[in-house]
């Protein structure tokens, strides 16, 4: 094998070390939850709540765009028997699918009979499938001992603010027991309630992660304290998530002209936060009728006119596709604990980023022309850790547009050091190169963690993975 070059590896253990057993039941399927999980199972979101009881500046709910992932975006609204004709030919489709969660377009919580009626129709037909909502927290104290009743173990609450003040620039109105309130008194309430909330899912040990929209200017700063407050009422995970806000959009914050942080500020932002509640870095803002893997939508092929009138549910390659994955999970964990031993045994340590095309599976296996997004990961002296992901307009359009493609993936790429993929032509490799980027395809198809040690070892003179067969 050639310095440089990659190579993967066998073992046995997928469970983390620093899991506790019972916790790693919940999330070891759980896309988002885990982010081993994400490399290899998906998620189903129904659009069968679309009633909400808060106005956020950075949301307007009528928008919609095939192309656009955005919570709060919905191309059809369901009923929950139209939900589970829909849950069934997913579910017969797309072997990966493990969760189905309920994120709107508008409230969970609010929507509440929709949401359970969908639950318990899904139930019957699927026991497996793991449940999940999303809520803004305003009426989930309402619904937390039903939800402990229908063996909901993952609940996700956005939550902004913990400083009212800070809730009156994000909010501005609320609608609770049958009256609306504005300003200071509304963020009061919201917050009491999230709290509230919160506290009562962890008291029956249902995981919760909260989503926080970072907005420059508006609560960045204030994250923080966020941060704190929901990791002593027991949250289980934290996503730091970037505004969305685009004028074509409609909303109060796009209109207003209000700017989103770029990638380097939101990754200085969760850096800042490491110490505190666990950071998701994997999130992908999806819509609230989104289909597939983390990072790709196929809603559009489970629209409702697509679905024949008689669906059956088929649990036969979602079945095949468990054991199947449970192998290739041993092993991906053996290789990533030797890559992660040999970062942290490499001289110079400086941190490097790395922009990595996939397809899943955790390996590097798409080509540079066709990707999407690219994960992002750093090594260092800590070892190997995702830190979040960039998405790009594909260079290959067929032939059209490919300088304008290149120009935008390399600004999505700032910070970036070095990406690997699958494949990359010569002419993309010399144009990021000019960019101050190198791009290799010498670890085409090794995993992800795999790749980066072969690189960074090389380059500090360090011993890389040996070959094998």
């Amino acid at each position: 094998m050639k310095p440089g070059g990659c190579a993967s590896s066998c073992g046995s253990s997928t469970k983390p070390d620093d899991t506790d057993p019972a916790v790693w039941e919940k999330i070891k399927d759980h896309p988002c939850f885990s982010e081993e999980a994400h490399h290899y199972f998906a998620r189903m979101h129904v659009a069968v709540a679309p009633g909400c009881n808060i106005q956020c500046n950075y949301c307007n709910r009528k928008y919609d765009c095939a192309n656009e992932s955005r919570p709060g975006v919905a191309s059809e609204k369901l009923t929950p028997d139209q939900a589970l004709r829909k849950v069934i030919a997913v579910a017969s489709e797309v072997p990966q699918l493990s969760v189905l969660g309920i994120a709107g377009p508008g409230d969970a919580c609010y929507d509440w009979k929709k949401t359970k009626a969908t639950f318990a129709r899904v139930a019957r037909e699927i026991p497996d499938i793991k449940f999940c909502i999303s809520t803004n927290g305003l009426a989930l104290p309402d619904h937390v001992d039903e939800l402990a009743d229908m063996n909901v173990d993952h609940v996700t609450i956005t939550i902004n603010m913990v400083d009212p003040e800070v809730g009156t620039k994000i909010y501005p109105w609320i609608f609770y027991d049958h009256r609306r309130y504005v300003g200071l008194e509304a963020a009061r309430m919201l917050h009491e309630r999230q709290m509230l909330g919160l506290e009562m899912l962890t008291a029956r040990g249902i995981l919760t992660k909260i989503n926080s929209v970072m907005i420059p200017g508006v609560n960045d700063e204030h994250l923080i304290e966020v941060n704190r407050w929901v990791k002593e009422r027991g949250a289980f995970l934290h996503n730091l998530m970037p505004l969305i806000s685009d004028p074509a959009h409609g909303t109060h914050y796009g209109l207003s002209g209000q700017r989103g942080p770029n990638a380097m500020e939101l990754k200085a932002l969760q850096d800042r936060l490491e110490g505190g509640a666990q950071l998701m870095r994997h999130c992908r803002q999806c819509r609230a009728d989104a289909v597939g893997m983390l990072g790709e939508d196929r809603g559009q092929e489970f629209r409702a006119d697509r679905i024949p009138g008689e669906v059956t549910y088929d649990a036969s390659k979602r079945n095949a596709y468990r054991e199947l994955v449970a192998q290739e999970r041993r092993d991906h964990v053996a290789a990533r604990s030797e890559a992660i031993g040999l970062v942290k045994a490499a001289r110079p340590g400086k941190a490097v980023l790395f922009a990595v095309a996939t397809k899943g599976g955790g390996r590097v296996n798409e080509h540079f022309g066709h990707a999407k997004e690219f994960q992002v990961y750093e090594a260092s002296p800590r070892g190997i850790s995702f830190v979040g992901h960039r998405k790009v307009e594909k260079y290959c359009l067929g032939g059209l547009g490919k300088e304008a493609a290149l120009g935008g993936i390399v600004a999505a790429l700032q910070g970036i050091d070095i990406v690997l993929c699958a494949r990359i032509g010569t002419c993309p490799q010399d144009q990021l190169a000019d960019a101050g980027i190198r791009a290799t395809d010498a670890c085409a198809h090794d995993y992800i963690e795999t790749a980066i040690s072969a690189i960074y070892t090389a380059a500090s003179g360090a011993p890389a993975l040996a070959a094998t067969a």
